[in-house]
């Protein structure tokens, strides 16, 4: 799995914005070892879809529909019509509020190097790089890790997705996936009214958008964009919940305590 596939991921939500964007929506770091992180009750393909006549109605509607007629368009607009360095500080900035979300998952998922990660990208950027418009923390190679959210914390631990959804608008989801709401009673998501946080999703959303005009054939070209688009999420899913790694595999004691300390001393 590469990052045309996060993009065509991404594609699939539709009009906008379910995918997590970090500074620049193709930054994502993503394992190119497909391990079989698969739930007890999915079917062969590692996916468990008991909605697949809903879900295919639902993609039909955003694919045909939502996404050539709406988000494509609108998306495009804002990209073209809105300054570049505008577009990147407002990314950096909505990014920003990201970070201590992502500290705490990490944290729970028992790795304390990228918690330590997160938690230095947003002291950083939130003191000198003017409130996160300005992302100091790259310029510096302290690079951010993929975003986590506590869907992705319950994944660490063997929770399984659940059934697989689309929703017009919204895109693929899992019913595991809407734990993820645990993250907005985090600062700094858990300052912003429900119009802000709309905001930041649609900004991210149209990032997003933007950004697979050049991979849209790779989806086009697929026999049935629908299994293609659902089974690549579900496996993106498993990746980033469990770093790239077979559950099996993961050993609490991996977690250096002393980058808690680290936490504590700054």
């Amino acid at each position: 799995m590469n990052k045309n596939l996060l993009l065509i991921i991404a594609l699939s939500l539709g009009i906008v914005g379910c995918a997590q964007t970090p500074d620049e929506p193709s930054d994502h770091i993503v394992s190119s070892n497909i391990s079989d992180h698969i739930d007890a009750d999915s079917d062969k393909n590692g996916v468990y879809d008991p909605f697949e006549g809903f879900n295919r109605a639902m993609w039909d509607l955003n694919y045909n529909y939502l996404d050539p007629y709406i988000a494509r368009p609108v998306s495009l607009a804002y990209v073209e019509y809105t300054p570049t360095p505008v577009r990147k500080g407002i990314m950096n900035f909505l990014s920003n509020l990201d970070e201590p979300a992502s500290m705490v998952n990490s944290i729970l998922s028992l790795n304390g190097k990228e918690a330590v990660t997160h938690f230095n990208r947003f002291w950083i950027n939130t003191i000198f790089g003017l409130g996160g418009l300005i992302d100091i923390a790259s310029a510096a190679d302290i690079t951010k890790p993929n975003e986590r959210r506590f869907d992705d914390t319950l994944g660490y631990y063997g929770v399984p997705n659940g059934p697989y959804l689309m929703f017009p608008v919204y895109g693929p989801a899992t019913v595991r996936g809407f734990t993820d709401t645990v993250d907005t009673f985090y600062p700094m998501l858990s300052f912003l009214n429900f119009w802000q946080g709309l905001s930041k999703w649609l900004i991210e959303g149209m990032e997003d958008r933007a950004a697979l005009v050049q991979q849209e054939s790779m989806l086009e070209n697929s026999p049935d964009p629908y299994v293609f688009t659902r089974d690549a999420y579900i496996q993106y899913k498993d990746f980033i919940a469990t770093y790239g790694e077979d559950k099996s595999t993961q050993k609490a004691d991996n977690f250096d305590e002393s980058y808690l300390d680290e936490i504590d001393g700054d």
